[in-house]
């Protein structure tokens, strides 16, 4: 095996590792590997810059991971679909473009977990406005020089109108920017998307600083195990591997081991190593390097579905889905502009499902168009929808490997739907979509509830439609939690795996708790943050911007 050794090895060139590569090679005296199992991010790849060929990503094998649950208990026993980017810069490469930080209450929860009290959102605001430039304006909330241009969805569509004005005609609010002040309300969402084109972390982060002689990135390099010398993380083993082609094991030697795999991929290569459970080690035939319990448990996600309805204008995008329309999208696109520039995703908000949570519970996406993640429209053809779904799900899941083949897929369980106050919640948010949809707002495009379908009333009926149709937001996480307790795997003051040298889980898994709304632009500040850890900065002071909460601060709008 040939070595090499470096400052930092970083395992994933996704959302995570992009902005750790950036900020850690920034000194030129440390030497920083990335390995990322998948294919180079290349310029010219329009399934992946083009915003509106979103769909074209999931499900692909050349882009995506393509992980299904084992069978969900409380859904009919049906296999949940898991597309993560295989790409470099990973599922934000994939994803929607969606970037929502949270509510600040999320993170309050975070420090209320043991040993995590420096993680609440007076100390992670700074890193959020660190790592944008929110081109809607800098304010006290809102960065203005940062590596993530943030467009914010335009939004003007004559279906874009018409929700705005139904959401208030069903009597809730408005708000100025969900990623400021008040996240409760709707409005237009920020995006990662610059000038037409997807702004991924590999692009914003990654491709800028590509040219420092102590930054490499090696792309279809699959990490099979670490390289351990009794509890110290000494290197990654990994192969070079295209299809189902593989060469010989390297190795790439390091003083610091940094995994940025997700919340899939991280606990299988921990695993995979010997470190985690002993029960899951032992009946994958791995031997024990270092037991920690909490390796893959206390996985947490987002169930969404789609309320679909028929429009009767011509005012949809559907038409822009006909194949014959593809060349001409595309040279607009070229161009920067027309509908291949957009990733639907432009504009929704946040709501309580009632007066005894504390903050919105439930995300709204709405789309002037009727269509699923893959791509597929209802035959009526015009068509709008919500995607819609509960945040705060009370049910836990896990990932497991199952045997030591670092080729074999992990298992995994979310246990979605498992828990009454889950069920609660779904019955709640239909009403809501359907309430909203339903107002004098949409007469003039209403043509008729398509999915669920009219035939689809009360809460039982609600139920088996949403356990038959849902499907996951893709936000994975939790499962490498930082903590001081029994089922904490990280130091939170660090990152790093507790009983162990020289590892640090820097991703989506380390989340202690899944934030309100898509995972994206936490996972980021995570990493922002993280880097000052990992290099020893002093963090930068706690915000003093003030915070909504609900029955107690006044509203924005």
């Amino acid at each position: 095996m040939a070595e090499r050794a470096w400052d930092f090895v970083i395992v994933g060139g996704g959302s995570a590792g992009c902005a750790l590569a950036n900020r850690l090679s920034a000194d030129p005296g440390n030497r920083v590997l990335v390995l990322e199992a998948g294919r180079m991010d290349w310029r010219w790849d329009v399934v992946i810059h083009m915003p509106a060929a979103l769909s074209m990503g999931i499900g692909n094998r050349f882009y995506d991971w393509q992980y299904e649950s084992e069978p969900e208990p409380e859904m009919g026993g049906r296999r949940v679909y898991h597309a993560r980017g295989k790409v470099l810069g990973g599922s934000s490469s994939i994803n929607g473009m969606i970037f929502q930080r949270g509510n600040p209450m999320d993170y309050d929860r975070w420090s209320a977990t043991p040993g995590c009290g420096a993680w609440d959102w007076a100390h992670c605001v700074p890193y959020f406005r660190r790592m944008e430039t929110c081109l809607a304006g800098e304010d006290e909330w809102r960065g203005g020089d940062g590596p993530l241009k943030l467009e914010r969805g335009p939004a003007t569509s004559p279906l874009f109108r018409a929700f705005f004005e139904a959401v208030q005609q069903a009597g809730h609010p408005m708000t100025t920017d969900v990623n400021g002040y008040r996240q409760e309300g709707f409005n237009a969402f920020d995006r990662n998307v610059y000038r037409g084109r997807r702004l991924s972390a590999a692009r914003a982060y990654l491709h800028p600083v590509l040219r420092r002689p102590n930054l490499e990135v090696v792309t279809h390099a699959h990490a099979t195990r670490l390289v351990m010398e009794g509890n110290r993380a000494v290197g990654v083993e990994y192969v070079r591997r295209r299809g189902n082609r593989s060469g010989s094991p390297r190795v790439a030697r390091a003083a610091e081991v940094l995994l940025c795999g997700g919340a899939i991929n991280s606990p299988q290569l921990l695993q995979l190593s010997g470190i985690g459970p002993a029960g899951v080690l032992e009946d994958a035939g791995v031997a024990p390097a270092v037991e920690v319990p909490g390796v893959g448990e206390n996985l947490q996600d987002h169930l969404e579905v789609y309320v679909q309805y028929a429009c009767k204008q011509p005012v949809s995008m559907v038409p822009h889905l006909a194949h014959w329309r593809k060349p001409w999208i595309g040279l607009q696109w070229l161009f920067r502009g027309g509908p291949g520039a957009t990733n639907h995703f432009e504009a929704g908000g946040f709501l309580r499902s009632n007066d005894d949570v504390p903050w919105p519970n439930l995300m709204f996406h709405f789309l002037p168009i009727a269509i699923r993640y893959d791509g597929s429209v209802p035959a009526a053809g015009h068509g709008y929808q919500f995607h819609i779904g509960p945040m705060f799900s009370n049910s836990r899941g896990w990932v497991r490997i199952a045997s030591d083949d670092p080729f074999a897929k992990p298992k995994m369980l979310f246990n979605y739907l498992s828990t009454p106050e889950d069920q609660q919640e779904w019955t709640e948010a239909i009403a809501i979509a359907r309430d909203i949809m339903g107002q004098p707002a949409f007469d003039e495009f209403n043509g008729g509830e398509i999915s669920p379908g009219p035939d689809v009333e009360g809460d039982e009926a609600v139920l088996d439609w949403v356990r038959k149709d849902a499907e996951t937001a893709l936000h994975p996480s939790c499962t490498a939690r930082m903590g001081t307790d029994d089922l904490g795997v990280l130091d939170p003051a660090s990152l790093r795996v507790h009983g162990t040298d020289g590892l640090r889980v820097v991703d989506a898994s380390s989340m202690p708790s899944i934030t309100n709304g898509n995972i994206y632009a936490p996972v980021m500040m995570l990493a922002e943050k993280s880097a000052d850890l990992i290099l020893g900065n002093t963090p930068l002071p706690p915000s003093e911007a003030a915070q909504y909460r609900h029955g107690v601060s006044e509203p924005d709008w």
